[in-house]
């Protein structure tokens, strides 16, 4: 793609103050409405000061441009007609039982979590162009200012936690709003039940004084007059507001069954246009969230428990989740639709058995070593849970897909998790939902802290594409969840970690022996080698480096605010430079130091670094601290940063390597069989008779992508050669990722009788389809340029907002 840089359009801003004052805890209470598409409630902060509230008295290096300009003005809201105490908590819809940790028959399955989208975004950290001096100078009042965007704030107010009947407790008299969040905050984790009990009671307090607040494109800005510091500033607030229809945190669409629903897709900007709140991964939280929407929806959420739905009246059901392991707010994640969960047609008791859910309550804690991060209910430090290689899972879709779902996906999971447990030890999630999400999600799959969604073009085809896919998934639970980038230029260090994971637990999912997975895992690095070929010839240098900010990286300026270099671009999106130079160099480690004592250390490292941010130093340094002398073979730090992560293009070690090995079996099979096909397409119509026939061989499904890959180089492929080739390999039934390179062949040569092909891929495989609008209008093929046309025409509506927008740049 020709991609412009453009900061200004690019950038993404994240400006929240998380130097000066963190939340750690998040109650949200909302309402989901269809018929306005709106999302609206109330949302109950919990904060501490920063790590920097001491230095707030002086002065910082950064200005806030609006008020420099006196256009900064603060104001109370307009009139509420709502009573301060007749807040969405105390409604009549809402019944004491709402935000009961543990309901009536249900398992408490305690576990940690994370969200990962797969969607992290490569910046740099610049510009203090968006950020604040939000600490306090001279006589002003301190400025808390939260990530917001695409949101209606109607009121915000301090909670006047110390009426809530029995929070005496947490502290002596006088009974000190702030000093009861302190305690409450700081309660040890064997208390968690407690303290989610005590988040909720205090949510619904009421209101004790409302808040100055003003908004702007990126940030919701709030002071209290007289409250000069962080440590001053009310340290629970309660913000009503709504979403709006085209917020773009999340996307109103339909199922595949003509249903509406709502989901966060993994939004550029995270969720600051679902809730205000701390977007910089360093501000780690737990929340727990209400939910409620008409009884004919089902509300799946990064949450530890399995809720079941609550009857609050007729025709409306409320729905609550929890989390009880910090993490950063862009994990969290919710789809509210009429999905339907696909359950085995058999289930053995064996199976049941092994599934078992383990909560902190009753754990058997033994502990091999002290964790490194904060306190939270560690399923690390679990004897039971680290030998659960199978933790509880539920699958969901819309109705007309479940017999795909039961064919293809509902088989894979338990095996790909035992895979991944065999690999990475404890699983650091104590459930896990998979839902197969609309058709316009624009990836294959996005893991979130207990969910990971899935595209529906992983259903078609053989298991192949399903099975490394969720693979893929389930591996951010350990890098990109369990462990976070501290910087999100870093991206690496989940994806490429994930992607590496994904070939080692589809081989153990598949029972392979050795030499097949070490045949099948050669071959895959054949095919990522030709996209990462493929990509840093069509993508800006700049892009390419994957720590982008070198020895600046994880800085933030004084107030915690930084900017996101290139994290709005929307052809960003489609890049996979990270995915695969991150691979690449995980696999180079891999082979310098060996299968056994490269996965003995990665489990080490999973052990010390779970639940807390990394950068890449903190890997390479544990990492060539605990090899051998001898197999560190002249690697360094330095070299690796300057080799690998620092640069553009091709790593030289990985062109040496790529240039000196020879093909795998599985490609050398491969290369046969195009052979055969070029002889194919050279012969005459008319043939002679006693010609032998070609016999051509069954291939993977890898094996298929590379072969029509290879035959894409060919200059002209003969419609009597296509047709004879979409026969051989029945190539409308296989897998998205051979039907891209099918229809690929199909846009080239003009291959006008398999278009309707190429109309069904960009209608039902949104997630993989844009490389093939640009296809089809660089040909300058009136006809298939108007194909291309009526396809967006059908699909813009739903399709996702960065999609639609790189689209409609290729066709008008």
């Amino acid at each position: 793609m020709d991609m412009k840089l453009d900061p200004s359009r690019d950038d993404l801003p994240l400006l929240a103050n998380t130097s000066h004052i963190l939340v750690k805890h998040y109650v949200l209470d909302l309402d989901v409405d269809f018929e306005s598409q709106v999302i609206e409630g109330t949302i109950v902060l919990f904060f501490e000061p920063g790590n920097r509230f001491e230095k707030e008295g002086g002065s910082t290096e950064e200005t806030c441009q609006s008020e420099a300009n006196e256009a900064c003005k603060f104001r109370m809201p307009e009139p509420c007609h709502i009573p301060v105490t007749d807040t969405r908590t105390f409604s009549s819809k809402v019944g004491c039982h709402d935000f009961v940790i543990c309901g009536k028959g249900e398992k408490d399955t305690s576990g940690k979590d994370g969200n990962h989208d797969n969607r992290e975004q490569a910046s740099g950290i610049s510009s203090s162009e968006y950020c604040c001096d939000t600490g306090n100078a001279g006589s002003e009042d301190f400025l808390l200012v939260l990530d917001c965007c695409d949101l209606s704030v109607v009121k915000v107010e301090e909670v006047d936690v110390a009426a809530v009947p029995g929070i005496e407790k947490f502290t002596r008299p006088p009974k000190l709003r702030n000093q009861i969040v302190r305690e409450l905050v700081a309660l040890p984790a064997d208390r968690w039940r407690e303290q989610l009990d005590c988040y909720a009671r205090c949510s619904q307090a009421p209101g004790c004084g409302e808040l100055l607040f003003d908004t702007d494109t990126w940030s919701l800005q709030i002071r209290k007059t007289g409250a000069q510091t962080a440590t001053d500033f009310p340290h629970a607030i309660r913000i009503r507001y709504r979403t709006k229809p085209q917020g773009r945190s999340v996307t109103w669409t339909s199922d595949q069954s003509g249903r509406p629903c709502v989901y966060t897709m993994g939004s550029p900007i995270n969720n600051r246009a679902l809730f205000p709140c701390q977007e910089p991964p360093v501000a780690m939280s737990t929340w727990q969230a209400t939910v409620r929407a008409a009884a004919s929806f089902v509300v799946l959420m990064s949450g530890e428990n399995s809720a079941k739905p609550t009857q609050l009246r007729e025709g409306c059901s409320s729905w609550h989740y929890y989390v009880t392991m910090p993490m950063p707010a862009s994990t969290f994640t919710i789809a509210v639709g009429s999905w339907t969960e696909m359950k085995p047609e058999t289930c053995s008791s064996n199976d049941l058995a092994t599934e078992r859910s383990f909560s902190p309550s009753e754990a058997d804690f033994r502990y091999a070593g002290i964790c490194g991060h904060m306190e939270y209910p560690c399923r690390f430090q679990n004897a039971s849970a680290t030998t659960q290689e199978i933790i509880p899972h539920r699958v969901f879709a819309p109705l007309c897909l479940q017999g795909a779902c039961q064919e293809t996906l509902l088989p894979l999971v338990p095996a790909c998790l035992a895979a991944a447990h065999s690999v990475l030890g404890t699983h650091p999630f104590s459930r896990l939902d998979v839902l197969i999400v609309p058709a316009n999600f624009p990836s294959l799959g996005m893991a979130s802290p207990h969910i990971i969604f899935l595209s529906q073009s992983t259903l078609p085809g053989r298991s192949h594409l399903c099975g490394t896919r969720l693979c893929h998934e389930i591996a951010h639970a350990w890098f990109g969840l369990a462990l976070g980038a501290r910087d999100w230029t870093e991206e690496w260090l989940s994806e490429g970690f994930a992607t590496h994971l994904e070939d080692v637990f589809w081989a153990r999912a598949q029972q392979l022996a050795p030499h097949e997975a070490q045949e099948q895992q050669e071959l895959r690095a054949g095919l990522r080698w030709r996209r990462l070929q493929d990509e840093v010839q069509n993508s800006p240098k700049e892009m390419q480096v994957l720590r982008p900010n070198k020895e600046k990286t994880g800085h933030v300026s004084d107030s915690g605010s930084s900017v996101i270099k290139h994290g709005l671009n929307p052809e960003k999106v489609f890049m996979q430079v990270h995915y695969l130079k991150g691979y690449f160099l995980l696999r180079f480690l891999a082979q310098r130091l060996g299968d056994d004592t490269y996965f003995s250390f990665l489990r080490k490292f999973v052990h010390t670094y779970h639940g807390q941010l990394i950068l890449s130093q903190d890997f390479l340094q544990m990492l060539l601290e605990n090899i051998p002398e001898e197999k560190r073979l002249e690697l360094s730090v330095e070299n690796i940063f300057r080799d690998w992560l620092e640069s553009s293009g091709i790593p030289q070690p990985l062109q040496r390597e790529r240039q000196a090995g020879a093909e795998c079996g599985l490609a050398r099979q491969v290369s046969a069989e195009v052979a055969k096909w070029v002889r194919v397409n050279r012969r005459p119509r008319k043939r002679k008779r006693r010609e032998t026939e070609e016999v051509f061989e069954e291939l993977l499904p890898d094996q298929l992508v590379l072969l029509l890959e290879h035959l894409l180089e060919q200059k002209t492929l003969s419609p009597r050669t296509l047709q004879s080739l979409e026969r051989t390999y029945r190539l409308p039934e296989q897998d998205a990722e051979v039907r891209h390179r099918w229809c690929e062949l199909v846009v080239k040569h003009r291959h006008t009788g398999a278009y309707s092909h190429v109309e069904r891929f960009l209608q039902e495989d949104q997630a993989m389809g844009i490389y093939l609008y640009g296809e089809l209008m660089v040909s300058e093929d009136a006809r298939q340029q108007r194909l291309a046309r009526r396809c967006f025409e059908l699909s813009r509506e739903h399709m996702d907002r960065s999609s639609a927008q790189v689209v409609a740049e290729m066709l008008f």
